[in-house]
């Protein structure tokens, strides 16, 4: 059997919120597999147990970049070590000219984009002579390029989390939906983007629910996929309610205004990376017996 560690329980106990001796049982059932005992403490306590999923785990920005006609446009997330080195004013002018950089020239992967000029040197040069400047690790950790169907709007909130959406119909209304996606975080445009995994944990969850709470066999996948159904509404953009006016969906508000939403994209700063949390007082007693 696996060795469940205090630091195991810990973690999962920030990440569902379960009461610390379900969080060592459930590590146990799953023999120390963090995400299969997190799926069997949902089973127990509900959707309040998958809120691990939206935390930030890591310090940074993002930052977007539009072309002029609205037709291309790039985001970049760039991570640090603290929210003060993602205020510094060197690190902030390298993922402007990041996302310029995407959009402009539109490298092919990560190491493309680090090979690219910058300043004199390649961007990478200048990351590695930025680290040894503010003495703190900062990582180039992902971008994206998008061609518009319609026209791109944008919406960046705190530096933490960036938006690209293409709307083709109404501009004004693009910018909303915008900032309807960087509050309610969904997962794809429809149903069809969902990843099976995620389809497939919602299914199980479900089942084992019902089967939980007596339910008959021969009713568990009715039940399963009602609530698949349910899961599918709250994560896609098309069928959730609008935050400005919840009585309808973005569905409905981009079809009363003759809009077409094509799709978008969404970063979040850090999300899942798990980001060290440090135990001052077990440095202290650890230095003790040095």
């Amino acid at each position: 059997m696996a060795e469940i560690t205090a630091s195991m329980v810990k973690e999962l106990r920030e990440r569902t919120d379960a009461p610390m001796m379900d969080c060592k049982k459930a590590l146990s059932e799953a023999a120390g597999d963090m995400q299969k005992a997190e799926e069997i403490l949902r089973v127990r306590f509900g959707n309040k147990a998958a809120k691990s999923a939206g935390r930030v785990a890591a310090e940074g920005v993002v930052t977007i970049s539009i072309a002029g006609d609205g037709k291309s446009a790039a985001m970049v997330e760039v991570n640090c070590e603290t929210d003060f080195v993602a205020k510094n004013d060197d690190f902030l002018a390298l993922t402007r000219a990041l996302a310029d950089m995407v959009l402009n020239q539109n490298p092919a992967d990560l190491a493309a984009l680090s090979a690219l000029p910058y300043a004199g040197k390649t961007v990478e040069e200048a990351r590695t002579e930025l680290v040894g400047k503010i003495g703190e690790n900062m990582t180039i950790r992902r971008f994206t390029r998008m061609q518009a169907q319609g026209r791109f709007a944008s919406y960046i909130h705190g530096n933490k989390i960036g938006v690209l959406v293409d709307v083709s119909g109404n501009e004004t209304l693009a910018k909303d939906i915008a900032m309807h996606i960087a509050a309610s975080k969904p997962k794809s445009l429809d149903a069809s983007g969902v990843p099976r995994e995620l389809i497939d944990t919602e299914r199980r969850v479900a089942i084992e629910k019902a089967r939980e709470a007596g339910k008959p066999e021969a009713m568990l996948d009715k039940i399963a996929e009602g609530s698949v159904q349910k899961y599918l509404k709250e994560v896609t953009l098309l069928s959730q309610p609008f935050v400005k006016d919840d009585k309808q969906t973005i569905e409905q508000l981009l079809k009363a205004n003759g809009a077409q939403c094509h799709g978008f994209a969404l970063y979040i700063v850090g999300e899942g990376i798990e980001k060290k949390v440090s135990d001052f007082a077990a440095e202290v007693a650890a230095a003790a017996k040095v």
